[in-house]
């Protein structure tokens, strides 16, 4: 018997960015049932779908380029595959292209993320202009090992910064992947303990996942 890997692209956003990736993983699996998809579920006395995901997304942030895999039983077309996942999607969650893996997840190296800051917009930029002068950001970081200081200066880089209506609009990439992985929200606590700077509101977006050379993971 074949069985063919499938990587889905899919989108995550409302009340759904609240959702913990257990909870998430959950709900796919839910969603790939309802379906009636041929997935493929492991053998032995405890049988589950196969399902991994790339790049895993932190509570509270959109996410509008994740990326799972599961494996099929049969041929379908990438096109029915996205119809019928998304009519069995709870709200907040969209299928929007599936395709043959063409990359591996360890090739993952950064991610871009939008940061819309509510603030007063001069004193945003000074803030962010200080903090992204820093020579090096020493910041308290946690792992499954504990908490150790890191810095997380090389691990980010500002690719822009607009004025928005009630504040700014900060495009960031950040370290992804395995071995090094910036959240975002670290960052922002950086630049709250490093100038006092701190956003009446903030909401993060991740829009791009990046391999070293900065190409698109598909």
């Amino acid at each position: 018997m074949s069985v063919n890997m499938v990587r889905i692209f899919f989108t995550k956003s409302g009340r759904a960015i609240y959702t913990s990736h257990l909870d998430l993983t959950r709900a796919m699996s839910r969603a790939l049932c309802r379906s009636g998809l041929p997935v493929w579920y492991t053998e032995g006395f405890h049988p589950h779908l196969y399902m991994t995901f790339a790049l895993p997304l932190s509570l509270g942030t959109t996410g509008l380029c994740e990326a799972m895999e599961v494996k099929m039983l049969e041929d379908v077309p990438y096109e029915e595959i996205v119809t019928r996942l998304n009519d069995a999607m709870p709200e907040g969650l969209r299928a929007i292209s599936a395709a043959a893996p063409v990359m591996q997840p360890k090739e993952i190296m950064w991610a871009d993320y939008r940061l819309y800051i509510r603030c007063r917009t001069a004193e945003g930029r000074e803030a962010l202009d200080k903090f992204f002068a820093l020579p090096e950001i020493p910041t308290e970081k946690r792992s499954k090992k504990g908490i150790k200081t890191v810095d997380i200066k090389h691990m980010m880089q500002l690719l822009s910064i607009e004025d928005i209506e009630n504040g700014l609009l900060v495009n960031l990439r950040c370290r992804a992947g395995v071995e090094i992985n910036l959240n975002p929200t670290l960052a922002l606590d950086a630049l709250a303990q490093t100038t006092g700077f701190r956003a009446d509101q903030v909401k993060i977006e991740r829009y791009a996942v990046l391999t070293e050379e900065l190409k698109d993971f598909k």
